[in-house]
């Protein structure tokens, strides 16, 4: 080595090394990635803190990128960066071998026999997890041929060899490079949803699955709720959930959540078929750019198993902060803001690796991409912000001003969009609810309407507006408060399915349509706005079926329609005087 600043160290006379090949730095052999080349001097940006390393000190090169060690040890785990586990390790292991190599044992299951031929991507076995998600254990792209040495039924060791393929062994946890891409056969439609159990994704802004999406928010808006409640309850065989920068007491606290959550889907424990990558801001910033692309490695390792996956990095603004960082200590002109200019093809390559295939081995897999992105004070004009709008198929923009209401989650309708909504739409017109799109829309043109009219009353007064514009400010609320608001809280309401998300929005546009009616029929707005419209705004929290949501939609309309009732009612005529009553007299 011939020069030490920070974590960027210079070496001299390393031979037949490439772009981010992983190097070991003095004598403790720390690692780090070969960032330039410049003709005998290469330099390298450690992934450790460099304390105690001088110029003189020896440095080697792997000959390799950084890759990371895929196998069932994954499920359930807790990794740094550099995919190195936290949990259940006494020290630091080489990220270039895989971990608990030799010191853990799993169920292995074959599912072919000696002398069969299999081609690439074929299930060679099973291996058994607590997590109930069906680990398979693959042929390597691009190995195919007889099957000889197969492991028989019982305990295998991480590093142990599962088979050997056209003479090409199969171990059961190999090695990837990060930052390449696994193959797959086809790419397919983003045109599925990812159903998430938060009314506001599903019915205004919902993701494909395959698809990508992007949430903003300033401090305070409720981000990693609204994410937390979407790794819990969405349709996903595995989580993958990045703590990218983040503070490290809310990661820990996270975790300690993550550990006691139950599984709606199986049963067992959430944290089973979760793989958490905690990199905290007080880790070193290498290994915080990694981290994202170290994610996304994983993901494609269990979407090749034909299962779907969701990552949740948060937040990609800590991880665009490393890559400034970065920028600037090795001497790239920075772009707006300090940032470089390569962070829009960075952002962009991060999120095409989501997607919905067919894998190589013919099953279909799918990866969908959660970003949070933390905008330095609430500025959504910011870089990162910007180019992640681009990129993504949906941005769930979260607003101050519906956090500070306590409206969560706290998705603006106005900055919000979906560009998988009218694919979604005609999937779900082919599952059974035709009138999706139609549902969406009237709720969107409603919000839209609302806003606009709300910013009238606050100059005009509410009084001195037309009746169909007051009774279009009591439809947004109706739709506000009785569908998109929603409790993590509620045992009834923390995930809502599809069918009483469906009811609860039906419900409210009916009320408000019958509203609209009465009043073109001549009932006085303010009447019809003093009406007790309780049942219909809890439903949401008290009524966990369709049809027990329709029945409070039923008592509303019912009441409403008695206000028409006594509008019309024929006016009573005069008793005439009966026997024994004195009758009028005429005025003198």
């Amino acid at each position: 080595m011939t020069r030490v600043n920070g974590p960027l160290v210079e070496v001299a006379g390393l031979s037949g090394v490439a772009m981010h090949d992983i190097v070991e730095i003095g004598a403790a052999r720390l690692p780090g990635e070969i960032v330039a080349i410049r003709g005998a001097t290469t330099t390298v940006q450690a992934y450790e803190y460099t304390g105690g390393v001088a110029p003189g000190d020896p440095a080697r090169s792997r000959g390799e990128p950084l890759s990371a060690p895929l196998g069932p040890h994954l499920l359930g785990a807790v990794f740094d960066g550099l995919l190195r586990p936290l949990s259940g390790a006494g020290a630091w292991l080489d990220p270039a071998r895989p971990p608990a190599a030799g010191q853990r044992e799993f169920a292995f299951t074959p599912s072919v026999r000696e002398t069969d031929t299999v081609a690439d991507g074929a299930e060679l076995g099973t291996v058994a997890n607590p997590g109930r998600v069906p680990y398979r254990v693959l042929v390597p792209s691009g190995v195919s041929g007889v099957v000889t040495g197969l492991h028989a039924a019982g305990p295998a060791a991480a590093d142990a060899v599962i088979a050997t393929v056209g003479g090409t062994a199969v171990p059961l946890t190999a090695s990837w490079p990060v930052r390449v891409p696994r193959p797959y056969s086809e790419r397919l439609d983003s045109d599925a949803p990812l159903r998430t159990g938060q009314r506001v994704v599903d019915v205004l802004f919902p993701v494909g699955r395959g698809g990508s999406s992007a949430v903003p928010g300033g401090f305070g808006t409720g981000k990693t709720v609204l994410l937390q409640q979407i790794t819990k309850w969405c349709e996903a065989d595995v989580i993958v959930y990045v703590g990218c920068g983040e503070r490290g007491n809310e990661l820990a606290d996270m975790l300690t959540e993550l550990v006691g959550l139950a599984d709606p889907r199986t049963g067992g424990k959430l944290a089973q078929r979760t793989v958490v990558i905690a990199n905290t801001s007080n880790m070193p910033m290498m290994a915080r750019e990694a981290s994202i692309y170290s994610a996304a490695c994983v993901a494609e390792h269990f979407r090749d198993m034909g299962l779907d996956v969701v990552v949740v990095a948060d937040s990609t603004s800590r991880w665009a902060e490393a890559l400034r960082e970065f920028a600037s200590r090795s001497g790239e002109l920075p772009a707006e803001e300090g940032y470089p200019a390569s962070l829009a093809s960075a952002l962009a390559a991060f999120y095409e690796r989501a997607g919905r295939v067919i894998t190589v081995g013919g099953r279909e897999g799918s990866i969908t991409i959660i970003g949070a992105v933390s905008p330095a004070g609430g500025d959504m004009t910011e870089p990162v912000t910007t180019y992640t709008q681009r990129f993504v198929r949906c941005l769930w923009a979260l607003d101050r001003d519906l956090a500070y209401a306590r409206h969560y989650p706290a998705v603006s309708w106005a900055g919000s969009f979906s560009r998988d909504a009218a694919a979604i739409g005609g999937w779900q017109a082919r599952h059974g609810d035709p009138g999706w799109s139609a549902r969406r829309s009237r709720l969107a043109a409603l919000l839209a309407d609302a806003d606009r009219i709300g910013e009238l009353a606050e100059l005009m007064g509410v009084t001195a507006l037309p009746p169909g514009q007051r009774l279009t400010i009591l439809a947004g609320r109706l739709v506000r408060e009785g569908v998109l608001q929603q409790s993590a809280l509620s045992p009834v309401d923390a995930s809502c399915p599809p069918d009483r998300a469906a009811a609860l929005a039906d419900a409210a546009l009916a009320v408000a349509g019958r509203c609209q009616e009465l009043a073109e029929r001549g009932v006085p707005p303010a009447t019809i706005e003093d009406q007790d419209f309780s049942a219909l705004l809890r439903a949401k929290d008290e009524a966990a079926t369709p049809e027990e949501v329709r029945s409070r939609q039923d008592q509303v309309l019912a009441r409403l329609d008695a206000l028409q009732a006594g509008l019309t009612a024929p006016p009573q005529s005069p008793r005439p005087p009966g026997p024994g009553t004195d009758a009028p007299r005429k005025p003198s």
